[in-house]
């Protein structure tokens, strides 16, 4: 049984010619192998974001739901972060 699809795509010039010389520089054997890598990054990429949402993202929604007492104002985040950049400043000198 074939393990393999025959695809035919169109690129932008660009991306082409990058194929192209990721080839003809030897980092890669084929045009073939630089799509799948590619492609393989881009597996790569979606997995880490579906990780970091379920991992992180629903926690923390979890939470803010559960305690939106806790939640700050757009104002008392400016001033948490107006005073923590005044002390990274004064510590090193800058202010």
């Amino acid at each position: 049984m074939r393990t393999t699809q025959s695809l035919s795509i169109t690129l932008p010039i660009e991306m082409a010619e990058m194929v192209k010389s990721k080839v003809s520089s030897g980092e890669y054997a084929t045009e073939s192998e630089v799509i799948r890598d590619g492609l393989r990054t881009l597996i790569a990429r979606d997995a880490a974001i579906e990780k970091w949402l379920v991992e992180e993202v629903v926690p923390a929604y979890d939470e803010v739901m559960a305690h939106p007492e806790k939640l700050l104002s757009g104002e008392q985040v400016s001033a948490r972060l107006d005073a923590r950049m005044a002390g990274l400043l004064k510590r090193s000198g800058s202010a």
